[in-house]
């Protein structure tokens, strides 16, 4: 996977500046930690659901990925619906990168 992005969010998180799992990336938001969020565009709909309206009601940054193979793949993990930047600078650049 040459994806620039994949890369750079494999760099935050040996960076330790990413959490990823849906609990996890729920209580991130939740304690303003979290500057944007990538969830996947396979997600369940209820995933979906319960990730969009805990980003538009906290104002955190939501952008959506291919597939969840492909957010696991950048991280080193099997396969990550949502993944949660902890990182303002890491956040931002990803975000031109995927916009």
């Amino acid at each position: 996977m040459s994806s620039s992005w994949a890369q750079f969010l494999g760099l935050a998180n040996r960076a330790r500046k990413i959490i990823s799992g849906e609990e996890l990336v729920i209580k991130e938001v939740r304690n303003g930690r979290a500057k944007l969020v990538l969830l996947s565009k396979d997600a369940s709909n209820n995933t979906s659901k319960k990730i969009t309206d805990k980003c538009s009601y906290y104002g955190v940054p939501l952008v959506y990925v291919e597939s969840r193979e492909q957010l696991g793949q950048a991280i080193g993990k099997e396969q990550r619906v949502v993944v949660a930047v902890l990182d303002s600078g890491f956040a931002s650049k990803l975000k031109t990168m995927l916009d």
